[in-house]
C-alpha cells in the first residue's frame, strides 16, 4: 500500500497524466448508533482479507441496488436486524486506493433498527464511544471516518 502524502506535498509533485488503473468497488457501511452514542465495531472473520481488522458492518453494492437497500441487505445477512432505507442517514465518505483497487465507501448513520445484533458474519462486534475507536485497528479506509463520527456524535 501506498503512503498517502499531504495536499502541499502533492502538489510539489508533477500532475498526473493517466488515472489509476483500479476498478472501483463500491461497498457501503453503516455507524450504528445506540442509546448511549456508541458506534457498533465488528471485527473481520479469520479467513477473510484484513482479518481481524475493526469495521462499519456494511457490503458491496450489487447491481441494481441503492446504497441504502444493500445496507439493508447486509445488515440483516451480517448481524441479523432488520433496518429499512430510510433509517439510514448518510454522513461521510471513504475514498482509498489499496493495491489491487480503489473503494469508494459511503458511510450511513442508522439508529433504529428490529431485533438484536448478533455477530453472524464477524468474529466479535463491541459497542465503541467514538473517542475510543482509534484503539481498535481498522482498515485504511475507516481511519479517516472516525473524526466525521466525532464531530456529529
Amino acid at each position: 500500500m501506498t503512503q498517502k502524502m499531504s495536499c502541499a506535498e502533492a502538489l510539489d509533485q508533477p500532475r498526473s497524466e493517466t488515472p489509476p488503473d483500479l476498478p472501483v468497488v463500491l461497498v457501503v457501511a453503516a455507524a450504528l448508533v445506540d442509546q448511549d452514542g456508541r458506534v457498533l465495531l465488528a471485527q473481520r472473520p479469520e479467513g477473510k482479507s484484513m482479518a481481524g481488522l475493526w469495521e462499519f458492518p456494511g457490503g458491496k453494492v450489487k447491481e441494481g441496488e441503492t446504497p441504502e437497500f444493500a445496507l439493508v441487505r447486509e445488515i440483516e445477512e451480517e448481524l441479523g436486524i432488520e433496518t429499512r432505507e430510510g433509517c439510514y442517514t448518510p454522513i461521510a465518505f471513504a475514498s482509498h486506493s489499496y493495491d489491487d483497487f480503489h473503494l469508494l465507501m459511503p458511510l450511513f448513520a442508522c439508529r433504529a433498527w428490529k431485533g438484536e445484533v448478533t455477530a453472524i458474519e464477524h468474529q466479535e462486534i463491541k459497542w465503541v464511544k467514538p473517542q475510543d475507536m482509534g484503539d481498535y485497528p481498522m482498515p485504511e479506509a475507516d481511519i479517516p471516518l472516525i473524526a466525521s463520527l466525532r464531530d456529529l456524535l
